[in-house]
């Protein structure tokens, strides 16, 4: 290198600002002098109030050890020669090939030009620069970094937007998966730090409009919260959060907008039908804009989320209402017990949830499971009052109760709708196949069906009607053991013996 490198005339550049990471090098090179020189004409360096600094290696190899652990470093100056003519060649086609890393800028550097022609190592390997190190004054020496170093940083900013837009899908959509407004608000919370990959506390809170079918209407909820903020508060309530959380809630309710400090951020969004929603996050270190921008996008979908599972849930309330109130009323017609469907309904969704099945299966079977007797409303009054025995004509058209509710519900399509046809069907077949009206046996009988027909005449048992006194549930109990292998499915009143504790436990409500 020439006397230029070190001692030529340059502006002194603007002192780094504090707390910005610096700008990590790389230089391999076996000549430690190249390592003093570089290091003494770069010491004072900066861009965008960034230092440099600098790992050192000696071989290709000590460089593989370092790059096989790092993903921080920026700039590469890379001698060819070292422990063979094409260490350094081969180094570099190392970092793209077999470590995949297309980002960090790799400069070539040769005291031995002819070793490795320029046109054939710029055309054959992915460097960025290719210098004789003869060449290399301190001026060009710096040029160089600016050049490397800018390409770096334009390189990452595009790496982070595509992260960034990764993150924000990735988040939308588990939150989106949510079945309800706390795992929806839980969702949210948790999504948000992984939108940022920050360690942020906070919480969801949600004001419900007196336009909305919910119990909470008018009063500010706490729907979900992080660790630190649920040993905080108390009933859900946020009177009793650190004042500065408060305050910032207020403001957000107040101006209707969100807004955002330092190291906290307030969302505010609100629905079509009126229900205000927060998010409020405090985190430990300042956010930046990007990491505002991307805040306000997320919570600007949140809102078009929440308005939609807060409708869903207002439909799935009333839906389930008039459901067992019409099931309650046909049972009435009947002359039977008005908490016979519902309580079928709770036993088959018990024994589905202990099953494995998901939280939305699981309250599918509950509203499918209520509609099983729907049929009835086909069965002549005379029939379903009877007080005494059927005989056997009466029998035989009680009977089509059966295919009477599968013909009604198959009309529509939705799934609980499709799910309640098939267990009106079948609620009524026998594991050993003399059931009715199919006459179908064990796997043949549907799941669902199975499990319906434990659940039914369990409080059939349990229930008293126009022709019985309830049964003790405990003898109601024994009789699915008797029957367990003839009418039941054996491996499903196993499940009930169990959870005869889950049981006793809806009779006791």
């Amino acid at each position: 290198m020439s006397d230029d490198l070190v001692f030529s005339d340059e502006q002194a550049e603007p002192i780094a600002r504090k707390g910005l990471p610096a700008w990590q090098v790389l230089v391999v090179d076996d000549e430690p002098a190249v390592h003093e020189v570089t290091k003494l004409v770069m010491s004072d360096f900066e861009m965008d109030g960034r230092r440099l600094e600098f790992t050192h290696c000696y071989s290709a190899t000590e460089a593989r050890t370092v790059l096989a652990t790092r993903s921080d470093i920026a700039l590469i100056l890379l001698d060819v020669v070292m422990e063979s003519e094409h260490a350094g060649l081969e180094l570099a086609r190392y970092i793209r090939e077999e470590l995949g890393n297309l980002n960090v800028r790799i400069i070539l550097r040769t005291g031995q030009p002819g070793q490795a022609p320029e046109e054939q190592v710029i055309r054959d390997y992915d460097i960025n620069d290719y210098k004789e190190k003869t060449d290399l004054t301190r001026r060009k020496l710096i040029t160089v970094f600016y050049a490397g170093l800018r390409a770096y940083r334009d390189l990452m900013r595009i790496e982070h937007a595509r992260l960034g837009l990764r993150r924000s899908i990735e988040a939308i959509s588990q939150v989106c998966d949510s079945r309800n407004l706390r795992g929806f608000a839980s969702a949210v919370l948790e999504q948000v730090n992984f939108l940022l990959d920050l360690n942020g506390e906070g919480l969801c809170a949600s004001r419900v409009s007196a336009y909305t079918a919910n119990s909470t209407e008018g009063q500010l909820k706490v729907l979900a919260a992080t660790e630190a903020y649920s040993q905080l508060m108390v009933d859900e309530e946020v009177g009793n959060l650190p004042r500065s959380v408060q305050d910032a809630i207020a403001r957000a309710l107040l101006e209707k907008t969100s807004h955002h400090g330092e190291r906290h951020y307030a969302g505010y969004f609100k629905t079509k039908a009126g229900s205000e929603s927060l998010i409020y996050m405090e985190f430990d270190e300042p956010i930046n804009d990007q990491a505002r921008e991307l805040l306000e996008l997320f919570s600007r979908n949140v809102a078009i989320t929440y308005d939609g599972l807060l409708l869903r849930e207002d439909n799935q309330a009333v839906q389930r209402s008039t459901i067992t109130l019409l099931s309650g009323a046909i049972e009435r017609r009947c002359n039977e017990s008005s908490l016979h469907p519902q309580r079928v309904g709770d036993l088959a969704a018990l024994l589905a949830g202990k099953l494995g099945a998901s939280d939305h299966e699981v309250e599918l079977m509950r509203v499918a499971a209520t509609l099983h007797d729907v049929g009835k409303v086909c069965i002549p009054d005379h029939i379903l009052t009877k007080p005494g025995p059927l005989d056997a004509q009466e029998w035989e058209t009680m009977k089509t109760h059966a295919s009477e509710g599968h013909a009604l519900l198959s009309r529509s399509r939705s799934r609980v709708h499709v799910l309640a046809a098939q267990i009106a069907h079948e609620h009524h077949e026998h594991w050993d196949g003399t059931g009715y009206p199919q006459g179908l046996k064990a796997d043949a009988i549907s799941l669902p069906g199975r499990i319906a027909a434990v659940a039914d005449v369990l409080d059939s048992l349990a229930s008293a009607s126009c022709y019985k006194k309830a049964w003790p549930l405990a003898e109601a109990l024994d009789y699915l053991n008797t029957e367990s292998g003839r009418h039941f499915d054996p491996s499903l009143v196993a499940l009930v013996n169990a959870h005869r504790a889950d049981v006793e436990n809806i009779y006791k409500n």
